[in-house]
């Protein structure tokens, strides 16, 4: 049975959707757990910035972690939602560069701590980021 336009785009909507809110909440968690356990993994991952190069490696990381609980709760609002992932693309980008790309592809199996599961995340942020970006009039 073929579907008709409207009930096409509600179901595209819809998926649309479930990735939005899937990448919200699973960015929002990363964040709140970093928040909760904030010395070692803030203090901790300043640190690592800062030994990397990073001026002021824990502000950067304090950022990030802020940045992950409050960007989400935009996104999920619909809310500059383009902005929004916008930020969390440049940062998973970078931890995907910093971090994973050095490990290699996979994240367990045949390999661990790879950079999939960021590549997965940034397509589905891009994908988000492009659904929701401003109309030309």
């Amino acid at each position: 049975m073929l579907l008709g336009p409207r009930a096409h785009a509600d179901r595209v909507e819809l998926s649309l959707s479930i990735v939005r809110i899937a990448l919200a909440i699973l960015i929002f968690i990363h964040g709140a757990f970093r928040a909760s356990h904030w010395d070692p993994y803030v203090t901790g991952f300043g640190e690592w910035l800062s030994s990397i190069g990073f001026p002021e490696g824990f502000y950067w990381a304090a950022a990030v972690t802020i940045y992950e609980l409050i960007a989400p709760i935009f996104i999920l609002a619909r809310r500059f939602v383009t902005f929004a992932c916008l930020g969390h693309i440049g940062i998973i980008a970078l931890g995907a560069v910093l971090v994973h790309y050095p490990a290699g592809w996979f994240v367990v199996g045949a390999g661990r701590n790879g950079m999939e599961y960021s590549v997965l995340l940034l397509a589905g942020l891009i994908a988000v980021a492009w659904a929701y970006a401003p109309r030309k009039a």
